[in-house]
């Protein structure tokens, strides 16, 4: 059974700016390398979906996700603390980086897929219930655990 790689186009047009150490150079390494080492012809590829406000909601109040919504710009940046800024694309980014997390846990669930690798920005797991922090907009891994224990029934997520 092979690997799922799930990723997203959006995942690439999150920038937070020239000299932030959070670039989207980070996937283009990743790309790079598993074709480098012959795993890429291993991986079975997916497109990061987006969360919806449900999925979001298990972690985040949904007050902050509509507040993540409200500052999103349609042109420039906007920093949201000191080390997380969106773009006019980041909210698209972050919602399928959160998502991604859910396909994982899916396709590893449902048996189509051994294991999974989520190559997304922005980040996600440093964002708090309730702000963002450390890159991070959205927790992914706490949504994709939290998708684990609603769906399947997992009582614990290490």
């Amino acid at each position: 059974m092979p690997t799922a790689f799930i990723t997203h186009p959006d995942c690439l047009k999150h920038d937070m700016g020239a000299g932030h150490p959070e670039q989207p150079a980070r996937l283009s390494a990743i790309e790079d390398q598993l074709i480098a080492s012959g795993i890429d012809g291993y991986l079975q590829r997916h497109e990061a979906p987006f969360a919806t406000d449900e999925q979001l909601a298990r972690v985040h109040p949904i007050e902050y996700v509509g507040a993540i919504r409200e500052a999103a710009p349609q042109s420039g940046t906007v920093h949201l603390d000191p080390d997380t800024a969106m773009n006019a694309h980041s909210l698209n980014a972050a919602l399928r980086a959160a998502g991604a997390g859910v396909l994982a846990v899916d396709l590893v669930f449902q048996k189509k897929n051994s294991a999974a690798f989520c190559a997304v920005r922005p980040p996600g797991h440093h964002a708090c219930r309730a702000r963002p922090m450390g890159f991070c907009i959205f927790n992914n891994v706490a949504v994709a655990a939290r998708h684990a224990m609603q769906s399947y029934g997992i009582e614990r997520v290490a």
